[in-house]
This record gives C-alpha cells, sequence and structure tokens, in this order.
C-alpha cells in the first residue's frame, strides 16, 4: 500500500504499531494499597541508621516468637503431609475433589494434613483429612488482603513472616503434595527440591499431582535444565507424578516406613 503525502509532496512515515499492554492483576492489590506486611517491614531498607535500634532489633524479637509458638503447637502433630495448591481452585473443579480424596487417604493411613489454612487446594485437603477422622492443620500467614481461615482446620498457626512459616512446612512434613498452583505453589516445591538436592533436608517424597498441569514444567526442566547441564541427571527424580490419590497415600506411607528403618539403624548402628 503506497504512503499518504502531504500537499508539499513529502512523504509520510507510517503509523507506529502500538506495544502490548501489560495487564498486572491489580484487582487485590489496589484495595490495599496502603497496607504494610510484616515481611516488607523487614525486608525494606531503612532510611536512617538509628531507625535499626528502633525496629529491626526488636522485629528479631517477634520473629522468634512466631518460631516459639509455631514449635509449641505443632509439636505433637505427629508424622504429617503438607498439601500445597491454588487458592482460586472452585469446589467443582476436579482439582479441588481430587484433593479432598488425598486428604481422606491421608487421613486412612494415619498422617495428618498441613496447608496454608486458606481456600482452594487447601480447604480441599483439609476437608477430606477432617472427614476421615484425621488431623487436620493450618499454617495461616498475613497477606495484604485477608486469607482467612478455611473451616476445616482443626489446629491453625498464624504467621506474619513468609519465611517462619516455610521452616514450619518442612519441620512437620515427611512428604509434600503439590496440586496446580500459582507462584506460591512453585515456591514451595523448588524450596524443597533444592533443600533435598543439596543434602540440606533428608530425602522425602515430593508429589506433584496432576500429570497435565506438570507435563511442560517437567519437559522444560528435562530439554533445557538437565539438557543444558544445569541439573544432574538423578534430580529429576528428587519429583514423582500422578494422577492417583490413593497412589499419593501409597507413596507417602512407603517411604515413611522407609524413613523409619534408616532413622533406627542409624541410631542403634
Amino acid at each position: 500500500m503506497p504512503r499518504k503525502t502531504d500537499p508539499k509532496g513529502t512523504k509520510t512515515p507510517p503509523p507506529r504499531k502500538s506495544k502490548p499492554v501489560r495487564h498486572i492483576d491489580d484487582s487485590i492489590r489496589d484495595q490495599y494499597e496502603a497496607y504494610t506486611t510484616e515481611d516488607e517491614k523487614l525486608l525494606q531498607a531503612l532510611p536512617h541508621p538509628d531507625d535499626f535500634t528502633r525496629s529491626d532489633t526488636w522485629r528479631v524479637l517477634r520473629i522468634m516468637g512466631e518460631f516459639i509458638e509455631g514449635f509449641d503447637k505443632l509439636a505433637n502433630v505427629g508424622k504429617a503431609v503438607t498439601v500445597f495448591g491454588s487458592a482460586r481452585t472452585p469446589a467443582d473443579d476436579p482439582q479441588y475433589l481430587a484433593a479432598v480424596e488425598v486428604g481422606k487417604h491421608l487421613a486412612e493411613a494415619g498422617f495428618a494434613t498441613i496447608t496454608g489454612s486458606g481456600p482452594g487446594i487447601m480447604e480441599a485437603a483439609n476437608k477430606g483429612a477432617k472427614e476421615a477422622g484425621g488431623r487436620s492443620v493450618g499454617c495461616n500467614i498475613e497477606l495484604p488482603f485477608e486469607q482467612g481461615t478455611n473451616p476445616y482446620v482443626d489446629t491453625v498457626v498464624n504467621f506474619r513472616y513468609f519465611f517462619v512459616r516455610k521452616t514450619m512446612f518442612i519441620k512437620y512434613s515427611v512428604a509434600f503434595v503439590i496440586f496446580p498452583g500459582g507462584f506460591g505453589t512453585l515456591d514451595e516445591l523448588f524450596e524443597a527440591i533444592t533443600l533435598i538436592q543439596t543434602g540440606k533436608i533428608s530425602q522425602f517424597p515430593v508429589i506433584l499431582f496432576g500429570t497435565h498441569y506438570w507435563a511442560g514444567l517437567i519437559r522444560w526442566m528435562q530439554s533445557r535444565m538437565l539438557g543444558e547441564h544445569k541439573i544432574s541427571d538423578g534430580d529429576l527424580d528428587l519429583m514423582t507424578v500422578t494422577d492417583d490419590p490413593k497412589e499419593v497415600a501409597r507413596i507417602v506411607a512407603a517411604a515413611y516406613k522407609a524413613q523409619m528403618k534408616t532413622e533406627k539403624e542409624r541410631t542403634t548402628g
């Protein structure tokens, strides 16, 4: 198509294509713009050096208090499994229904269920555990918006700091079950894998539930991370993928039995 010319005969440049507009999910953030979490207060730079003595030093005591409360409330949980997944999963979603079944089968196998205490997958797993007569635990986190605790939690611990809550998930779990989720779910997945890979914690099952959802990530890790030698051959074996709630319970029970045998041999040998 020929360019248009102005009355003087000068060709005008073609119209510039506009760049695609980035849409950021601010539907929640906008409502709480003035809200500051304790994590943000801890991590933000302080404008004056003397602020350190009036804020961070004393904040350490609050952090210690959260650890103490978590240890105190969760000390008698026994063998437990943490279930992660999206808070946005509706109750009629097949993954929600599967998470209910996972909670039930874990309870029937003698395992407590720990979640972040919120809605979606967390609610489903707690619901299944409670309906089967198992222990249902929630570790809630302070957010700019009120997440609240789902009605199926028997024991709840409230945290201001993500890193304290994440410590509780690791400390009191013998396995992680990872349902489809977003950034927070991926954060928990990769932190657990990193701790196992580097030997910071003993290996325990990390089960990805939902083969269709996780297939793309697994293929990417195989082709990119493993293909470019960013991880070792056996690192992908740290994860198991399944669509069967019963298999989740079987994997967890078998791994726990092996862990107890190893621990007994280590202490008696």
